[in-house]
């Protein structure tokens, strides 16, 4: 049974890649609202970057990326004082895989996977992020302009834990351009 689920899996993407009726590569950029889940010494910040559509397969699209969050600082007491903590900022790179459903406008859900750098005064580790979120993009036919508006999760693996992790939910819109379409191969 699990044979034959991978082979009709693998058909099915075959019977899609030759049925393409152009790639295309891409620029993006993007910005938004980075807020932490359950972590009590961090705060809402922002988020901004730069992704890379690469779609050579209908209904897939691989995206590398790079972003930058600043956390916000938070206020805790501690021993009946306010101490202000610096927010954590992270530097992330990586890619995701996106399954893109519709023209014009579309809807895709991702899953992604990166190198995150968590930095802040006494803090600097390095870990595995993941992400996954669903996206919607508006592009009209006549330009290679396109809106997109995004709601992800991103986990964060603790340096040094195999079971910790940070999580954060990120809303972000952003605006891609596309540089280069190219025809499937005869």
């Amino acid at each position: 049974m699990k044979k034959l689920a991978v082979c009709s899996a693998a058909l099915a993407f075959f019977a899609f890649a030759s049925t393409a009726s152009a790639g295309s590569i891409g620029i993006g950029a993007f910005g938004g609202a980075s807020v932490p889940l359950v972590q009590a010494d961090n705060a809402q910040g922002t988020m901004f970057g730069v992704r890379f559509p690469l779609s050579i397969v209908p209904l897939f699209t691989v995206e590398p990326y790079y972003a930058k969050s600043a956390g916000g600082d938070i206020s805790q007491e501690v021993g009946g004082s306010t101490l202000t903590r610096s927010g954590i900022d992270l530097t992330s790179y990586g890619a995701n895989l996106m399954l893109t459903l519709g023209t014009g406008f579309q809807m895709y859900p991702f899953a992604g996977i990166g190198t995150t750098q968590a930095e802040r005064i006494g803090l600097k580790a390095s870990s595995t992020g993941y992400n996954f979120g669903l996206g919607f993009g508006i592009s009209p036919p006549a330009l290679k302009l396109a809106l997109h508006l995004r709601g992800e999760m991103a986990v964060v693996r603790e340096a040094g834990s195999t079971e910790s992790a940070r999580k954060w939910a990120n809303v972000t819109v952003g605006v891609s351009y596309g540089l280069l379409s190219f025809p499937p191969a005869p």
